[in-house]
């Protein structure tokens, strides 16, 4: 990534007030870029958005995507030349006890970003950031590579495979690359795996109910130890979307088309290994036990990602591997309970994932 690129450039980042957009919106504000975020209030109490005092070095817009004409004239103020859209309702259990509102935030929201988007003459590229459980999964060992069919099971990943054909249905329509000449803006979609990394208080995921459950002194109960998943730390797919934007500017349409962002295949871990080393990098007399699920839904058991065309035509590769990320978002924990200047640590963070090699 040529960290020079974003110095002045305008971003509209829809959700960041969330655990990946809180994230991004520091590290754009690390390289000098003009942010603009459009986002709900941060959705956890406490947040990433205010530990870490994100809103300090941006403008930051309380809004909703479902909302077209708020948004709409919040995207028009911005003037972007990029646009990350990362805003959704990102859980799967929660799109059980509401489907309705699932698809309406995840499918319709993002048509609103991207209709959004058709009147901004300063526009040069769109990433709208999905998943990987937007494919259809069949509990392959291998990795799914962006050519696989779209799916889901869940109200969550359905309506997640539903953004993929949108996406490439407006690109199309609207942002056709044989027509860049004449419109100039470059749509991509992007799908990461499960994602870690300090500031996630999020319900039903495994790394944030762990350390809450840690803190408080409790023995964790696993609820489904033997399922697999690409874990990664939050910096990883961020550092993708961010070359992605980079190349969609630069180069146009070679680039406008979907991409993994996933982590090695030795990253790919059961929950319960997960939890046994976060409990080991803790220490201090943490534990965790299988349990059974009192309340089971469906998910997915072996799920992975080929993201072999990202490291091929953008040059992005995993900079942590799984031991060190579960050790970064550890100490994070650490930090924010012993009252540390958590932007500052968070920043600190970035910086030493940009020097490492």
């Amino acid at each position: 990534m040529d960290t020079h690129f974003w110095r002045g450039r305008r971003v509209f980042l829809t959700g960041h007030t969330g655990f990946k957009g809180g994230w991004m919106s520091l590290w754009l504000q690390r390289l000098g870029a003009e942010v603009t975020g459009y986002a709900l209030e941060a959705p956890t109490r406490p947040s990433l958005f205010e530990v870490a005092s994100v809103a300090d070095g941006m403008r930051s817009v309380c809004g909703d995507i479902r909302d077209l004409p708020a948004l709409q004239a919040a995207m028009l103020e911005a003037r972007p030349d990029v646009v990350f859209h990362l805003a959704a309702q990102p859980l799967v259990r929660a799109s059980y006890d509401d489907p309705i509102g699932t698809y309406a935030t995840n499918v319709m929201g993002t048509l609103h970003v991207l209709q959004a988007a058709r009147q901004i003459a300063s526009l040069r590229a769109v990433v709208a950031v999905t998943t990987d459980k937007c494919y259809e999964n069949r509990e392959w060992v291998w990795g799914y590579r962006e050519s696989d069919p779209m799916g889901g099971f869940d109200p969550y990943s359905s309506s997640k495979g539903c953004v993929e054909l949108l996406t490439a249905s407006m690109r199309n329509s609207f942002f056709h690359p044989d027509a860049h000449a004449q419109h100039h803006v470059a749509i991509a979609s992007a799908r990461a795996g499960n994602v870690i990394g300090g500031g996630d208080w999020a319900a039903d995921r495994l790394v944030p109910d762990m350390l809450r459950g840690i803190a408080a002194g409790q023995t964790v109960r696993l609820r489904s130890p033997n399922a697999i998943r690409p874990w990664q730390h939050v910096l990883d797919p961020l550092a993708g979307y961010m070359q992605l934007g980079q190349r969609l500017v630069e180069h146009g349409p070679a680039f406008a088309e979907a991409w993994n962002f996933g982590p090695d295949d030795a990253d790919a871990r059961t929950v319960e290994w997960v939890a046994q080393h976060i409990v080991k990098v803790w220490g201090d007399g943490a534990s965790c036990v299988r349990a059974p699920d009192a309340n089971p839904v469906h998910e997915a058991t072996w799920l992975k990602l080929d993201a072999s065309k990202a490291r091929q035509r953008l040059g992005w590769a995993p900079r942590w591997r799984l031991e060190t990320a579960l050790k970064r978002t550890v100490d994070w924990a650490r930090a924010h309970q012993r009252s540390a200047d958590m932007r500052a640590f968070t920043l600190q963070q970035i910086e030493e994932y940009m020097t490492c090699t």
